[in-house]
């Protein structure tokens, strides 16, 4: 495959309502989609999940634009790529910004399917025709209406729901939901909120049969978290600190934690996210495919992922409508009794919407 162009929209998609995690709120999802065309007239399509502030990671929309526009892509016209993973060798004097590797990495994967005439699923090994389906939820004013959406979610068929927590909404809020669905595979995501000196709070989630609770010490932090992790019975998630096989290999050597929510946007893409998924499979680490609020074409990706045989948990892979009242793929990406369809078709297996697309870009180049 060589690429002979590339296109990079900035597009601020609106949420259905605002999103509240334990720093901050979103109402719009904020990313950057990217387009790769290659010498035979196929284009391959990847999305940057990079936010708009550095609170996540040390990425932030304007600067993986810069990146993608005067570094990684300048560096891949014109090369000659027989495989997608040949891309961690070409930038690998690039240090991190694994977002914006990634969405060279997805486009590149979905033109590796289209010339293979295969779906991204099959292309990168994937074995399932369809994926297990689960919700996040984002922190509410009140356990009660935390309840509410918990019923929303559950009558919409979300088999395993995420709630988002901070200080001061946590236990209680968990325990309302716990309350009326005591066989709810319910989980938490603390996003780094707390310390381990608040060890001794956390130990109460035991009470509540968690699935697992995510990411609740800083993300650098592998050994507070093994300290956490002797400490608690329920299953400790890493988020954050997973950004490379070798994260996943020392919180393995170190017991930081029992689970890994593989973000391919966050590890630097597919075939990243392809080496986490096979060590954790061989180490028994049961494995989950995590979601940044993504457009339908991170979430195309998202699903492929989550048919490599390593996934194991429910995955936040959730319908198009749960966010966004109109996505940039057609057909939008639904929900069938809590599971998501893997789609057959070539490459992603969705058409992109460019209606949509014009409506929300507000930044465009041409490579």
């Amino acid at each position: 495959m060589k690429i002979t162009s590339a296109n990079l929209y900035m597009i601020n998609l609106p949420l259905q309502s605002a999103f509240k995690t334990s720093f901050g709120q979103m109402r719009t999802k904020d990313f950057i989609l990217v387009a790769l065309h290659d010498e035979d007239g196929r284009t391959g399509y990847g999305e940057c999940s990079a936010f708009s502030v550095p609170f996540y990671t040390e990425e932030f929309r304007n600067s993986a634009y810069l990146l993608l526009k005067d570094i990684l892509i300048p560096l891949l016209l014109r090369q000659e790529i027989t495989t997608p993973a040949q891309l961690t060798n070409l930038f690998c004097a690039i240090k991190r910004n694994n977002m914006a590797k990634a969405a060279i990495d997805t486009a590149m994967w979905d033109l590796y399917a289209q010339k293979s005439h295969r779906s991204l699923a099959e292309a990168i090994g994937g074995n399932k025709k369809e994926v297990l389906a689960g919700i996040s939820i984002g922190i509410q004013p009140s356990p009660t209406v935390l309840v509410q959406k918990v019923q929303q979610a559950v009558k919409a068929g979300y088999q395993r729901v995420k709630v988002k927590i901070k200080p001061g909404a946590d236990y209680q809020y968990l325990k309302a939901v716990r309350n009326v669905f005591p066989q709810l595979m319910l989980m938490a995501d603390a996003n780094s909120a707390y310390q381990l000196k608040d060890a001794d709070h956390l130990k109460q989630f035991d009470k509540l049969g968690l699935l697992m609770i995510e990411q609740p010490l800083e993300s650098g932090d592998l050994l507070n978290h093994a300290q956490l992790q002797q400490q608690l019975a329920t299953p400790i998630c890493l988020d954050e600190s997973i950004n490379s096989l070798k994260d996943a290999q020392a919180m393995y050597q170190l017991g930081s934690g029992q689970i890994i929510n593989i973000k391919v946007s966050k590890v630097g893409g597919l075939s990243i996210a392809k080496e986490i998924q096979a060590f954790a499979q061989r180490h028994h680490i049961d494995c989950w495919c995590g979601g940044m609020l993504g457009s339908g074409v991170a979430r195309a990706v998202d699903i492929a992922a989550a048919t490599l045989p390593g996934y194991t948990l429910p995955n936040d892979i959730s319908a198009s409508q749960r966010y966004f009242a109109h996505d940039i793929i057609k057909p939008e990406i639904n929900l069938s009794n809590g599971k998501v369809k893997v789609p057959t078709i070539p490459g992603l297996g969705f058409k992109l919407d460019w209606d949509t697309i014009s409506r929300y870009t507000i930044k465009e180049n041409k490579l």
